[in-house]
């Protein structure tokens, strides 16, 4: 909206021309998202106390967990309302040139929002969420809708059927009509990662920062044509706004955190981590770098592991346990490590992976 507004004055007055550069509108995105979080946050906070829309006891969790049963969930809705607010103000919204992937991403963070949101009102008011099996529906339809729209209306066209292999410059995998249960699987299944490790304060929003940061760096450097022949990858063209949005929930997530640093002030809920999950995967759907999500997301990777690796072994050993409690941060809660200590613990091999993956452009 800005973009429009003010980069044509640009002739008139030389500052304005500071509109036109990806970095300048990504770096005030951040900040706007940051600074909403803050003049909004306790709004929301107390809204959500006076309405009682508290979490419920978390059953799988341990028992120090059930004493934040006192704590507003939803939190989520003050992520989705600043990120959305920032990208509307600080991106190129044609939808005919870069703003059609814009589009796209803000379609998924408001669905799959919209679908946490209604999650968790129902264990608010009923004590019991979406059946599982209604809520994985609901993702996979949203999801086909994105992956449908990507295919059959390309921004490029060459592309559209084919993905970046992690570490090789020149070597694409081509799915051709398989593309489409290829985007919704990666869509879904970023979601639900996400929503795994939201289980401690803080330690969820903490790393979906991390890895919308990273992705707003890849989403940089294949949108920007200088810079994708330099590094010889492949070059995505509108993949750039895309910065600009990622700089927006790395913002709110960061204002977020703010109030969900132990003890929480409020928790995400389902509302969040399915959005900010699902809008991730989208990205790495439309900069065609879907498969490095895997080592971007690694701490996401290794939560959704360890709950499929205690599920198996517990029915194949019938009833034993290779953790304590699954996901992974509940098992090092249960060995009596502070929760603090684990969150700052798995932000750290976060950062590794970050580092990890942006060190990918150059050893590809």
């Amino acid at each position: 909206m800005l973009y429009w507004l003010l980069y044509p004055l640009h002739t008139e007055c030389f500052i304005f021309n500071l509109f036109r550069y990806i970095t300048f509108r990504a770096a005030y995105a951040g900040i706007t998202a940051l600074v909403l979080s803050f003049i909004l946050g306790p709004k929301l906070v107390r809204y959500l106390t006076k309405h009682k829309l508290f979490a419920n006891t978390k059953e799988n969790g341990p028992p120090s967990q059930k004493s934040k049963d006192q704590t507003p969930v939803m939190g989520g809705i003050l992520i989705i309302c600043t990120s959305v607010i920032s990208t509307l103000l600080w991106t190129n919204l044609n939808p005919s040139a870069d703003g059609q992937f814009i589009w796209i991403a803000l379609f998924s963070l408001l669905s799959l929002g919209g679908l946490g949101l209604w999650d968790d009102f129902k264990k608010v008011k009923k004590g019991k969420g979406l059946r599982p099996a209604y809520k994985f529906l609901w993702q996979v339809l949203i999801g086909l809708c994105i992956a449908g729209y990507v295919f059959l209306f390309p921004r490029n066209p060459e592309f559209k059927a084919q993905t970046s292999f992690l570490f090789f410059k020149n070597i694409f995998l081509y799915f051709g009509g398989f593309y489409i249960p290829f985007v919704v699987l990666v869509i879904v299944s970023t979601s639900n990662a996400t929503n795994l490790a939201d289980g401690l304060d803080g330690l969820a929003i903490g790393l979906i920062a991390e890895v919308a940061l990273t992705y707003a760096i890849l989403a940089y450097v294949v949108g920007n044509m200088k810079a994708s022949n330099y590094l010889n990858i492949l070059y995505i063209s509108g993949g750039g706004e895309l910065a600009i949005f990622l700089a927006s929930i790395v913002g709110s997530a960061l204002g977020f955190l703010w109030f969900n640093a132990h003890p929480a002030q409020m928790f995400m809920g389902d509302t969040g981590a399915l959005a900010l999950g699902g809008a991730i995967g989208t990205v790495a759907v439309l900069i065609k770098q879907e498969i490095l999500l895997i080592l971007a997301g690694g701490v996401f990777v290794i939560e959704g592991i360890s709950v499929i690796a205690q599920v198996l072994y517990f029915k194949a050993s019938k009833g034993k346990r290779i953790f304590r409690k699954a996901p992974l941060h509940h098992h090092y809660e249960e060995c009596n490590i502070p929760e603090n200590k684990i969150v700052i613990r798995f932000w750290i091999i976060g950062i590794l992976f970050l580092l990890a993956t942006l060190s990918t452009l150059k050893i590809r």
